[in-house]
C-alpha cells in the first residue's frame, strides 16, 4: 500500500521556507546595480518584485499541492498545454539556473577580494573554488539541510538589517534626486533585472499537499513572507541610495559591504565577505541539487537525453550535477579570459526566469479553478507587464525554447520509427 504525503508544514515553517528560498545571494549584487541602472526610481521596481510575489507563489503553492512532482514548473506547464511546452520551459529554467551558478560564485568572490585584497586572477580562483565546493559536495550525495538552508537566508537577512541601520547616520535626502536620471523606461528593465533576487517562490510549489492546514496556512504564510522580504528588500535598497555606495561596477558589486564597513569599520567588510561566502556556496548548493532533478524529470519525460537520467547508487542525479558543474566552471573561465563580470551573466537568466513564469501562471490559470485562477491570472498579467523591457535576451530565450521544442519533436519522431 503507498504511502501518501504528511501534513507537517506549520505556519512557521512554511514562511521560514519561502524566505529561505527568495533571499539569496543575489541580493548582495542587486542593490548598487540597480541603483546604477534607474537612480533612486530603482525602488519602484524592488516594490513591483517584492508584489508580483503574493499571486506568484500563491499561485505556484496551489499547482504544487494538486500536481507534486520533480519536474516542477515543466509539468504544470506539460499538464496545461502538453508535453512540448513543459520542454521548452523545463530547458529555459534548466539553462537559467545553470547560468545563475556562474553569477554567484561572482558575487562571493567580489565580497572576500576587496577586503583580502586580492588582484585579478586571486578573485577568478576565490569565484571556481567557491563553486567546486557545491559541486563536490552534490558528488558525494551532501545537501544543504533544511535547518542549515533557513540558517544560510537568516545570516543574509540579518546582514541586510544590520547594514541597512548603520547606514543611517550617512543617509542623505539630496542623494534622491534626480529621483528617475535615467527615465521611466530603466524602471522597467530594473524590475527584470531584480528578478534573480525574487526567483525561488516555485522552490517551494512541490510542498504544497504538505502543509498541515493548507487552505489556512499557504495564503497566510505567503503574505507574511512577502511583507519581511519586501522590507528587508527595501531597506537595503534605500540604504544604497541614501548613502549613494553605487554608481560603477566596483562600487555596484559590494555595496551592502560599503554600507557595513562605514558604518563599523574595516572589520565589518571581512565579515561580510564570510557571510557572503557561506550563503553563496549554500545558495549554489540548493540550486544544484533542485536543477539537477529537473534535468532527471526532463530526461524521464523523453525532452532531454536518457543520460540526464542517470542516479548514482545514492540516488542523486550525478550526470545532472556534472553538466551544471562543468558548465558554470567554463563560464567562470570565460570570464577570466574576456574579462567579465557577473553583470553580464545577467540579462538572460533573468529573462528565462521571467519566461518561465508567464508559461507557469498560463498553466495555472488554465488548471486552476475559483480564486486560485484569478490569482494565476494576476500573476500572468504582471508578469507580461515586465515582458517588453527583457531586451535582445528576448530572443536568445526564444532560440532555447525552439530548441527544446526541435529536440522533443525529433525524438519522438525516432522513437516511433523505431517502434
Amino acid at each position: 500500500m503507498s504511502r501518501s504525503l504528511e501534513r507537517v508544514i506549520t505556519l512557521p515553517q512554511a514562511v521560514a521556507l519561502y524566505v529561505a528560498a527568495v533571499i539569496g545571494a543575489g541580493v548582495l549584487l542587486l542593490p548598487g546595480l540597480a541603483a546604477t541602472t534607474a537612480g533612486p526610481a530603482a525602488m519602484l521596481a524592488w516594490a513591483f518584485d517584492a508584489l508580483l510575489g503574493a499571486p506568484l507563489a500563491l499561485t505556484f503553492a496551489f499547482l504544487g499541492a494538486r500536481h507534486p512532482d520533480a519536474g516542477g514548473v515543466a509539468t504544470y506547464t506539460a499538464r496545461a498545454f502538453g508535453g512540448g511546452a513543459g520542454a521548452a520551459v523545463g530547458w529555459m529554467y534548466f539553462i537559467g539556473a545553470a547560468i545563475g551558478q556562474i553569477i554567484v560564485p561572482l558575487v562571493g568572490a567580489s565580497y572576500i577580494a576587496q577586503p583580502l585584497g586580492l588582484d585579478r586572477n586571486g578573485f577568478f580562483l576565490v569565484a571556481a573554488g567557491i563553486l567546486a565546493i557545491p559541486i563536490a559536495a552534490n558528488l558525494r550525495g551532501l545537501q544543504v539541510s533544511g535547518r542549515a538552508a533557513l540558517g544560510l537566508s537568516a545570516l543574509v537577512a540579518l546582514l541586510l538589517l544590520a547594514a541597512s541601520l548603520v547606514s543611517l547616520p550617512r543617509q542623505h535626502l539630496a542623494a534622491w534626486t534626480p529621483f528617475a536620471p535615467h527615465g521611466w523606461g530603466a524602471v522597467g528593465a530594473t524590475a527584470v533585472l531584480l528578478l534573480f533576487a525574487f526567483s525561488g517562490w516555485e522552490a517551494v510549489a512541490s510542498l504544497g499537499a504538505e502543509f498541515r492546514r493548507p487552505e489556512r496556512d499557504i495564503p497566510r504564510s505567503v503574505i507574511l513572507s512577502v511583507i519581511i522580504i519586501t522590507v528587508l528588500y527595501l531597506a537595503i535598497a534605500a540604504a544604497t541610495i541614501g548613502a549613494k555606495v553605487y554608481g560603477g561596477p566596483a562600487l555596484d558589486s559590494i555595496s551592502v559591504a560599503l554600507l557595513l564597513s562605514s558604518g563599523l569599520g574595516v572589520g565589518a567588510a571581512l565579515i561580510a565577505a564570510f557571510v557572503a561566502v557561506v550563503v553563496c556556496v549554500g545558495t549554489i548548493n540548493a540550486f544544484i541539487a533542485g536543477v539537477a532533478r529537473l534535468g532527471y524529470a526532463l530526461a524521464r519525460d523523453h525532452a532531454a537525453p536518457d543520460w540526464l537520467a542517470t542516479l548514482d547508487r545514492r540516488g542523486t542525479p550525478i550526470a545532472g550535477v556534472l553538466l551544471i558543474g562543468v558548465f558554470a566552471e567554463g563560464g567562470l573561465l570565460v570570464s577570466w579570459l574576456v574579462g567579465l563580470d557577473a553583470t553580464f551573466w545577467l540579462a538572460l537568466p533573468n529573462t528565462l526566469v521571467l519566461l518561465t513564469y508567464i508559461l507557469g501562471m498560463a498553466a495555472g490559470a488554465r488548471l486552476l479553478t475559483g480564486r486560485a485562477r484569478w490569482l494565476a491570472l494576476l500573476s500572468l498579467l504582471l508578469c507580461l507587464l515586465a515582458l517588453p523591457f527583457t531586451g535582445a535576451s528576448l530572443w536568445l530565450a526564444l532560440l532555447i525554447a525552439l530548441a527544446a521544442l526541435a529536440y522533443r519533436w525529433t525524438r519522438l519522431r525516432t522513437e516511433r520509427g523505431a517502434a
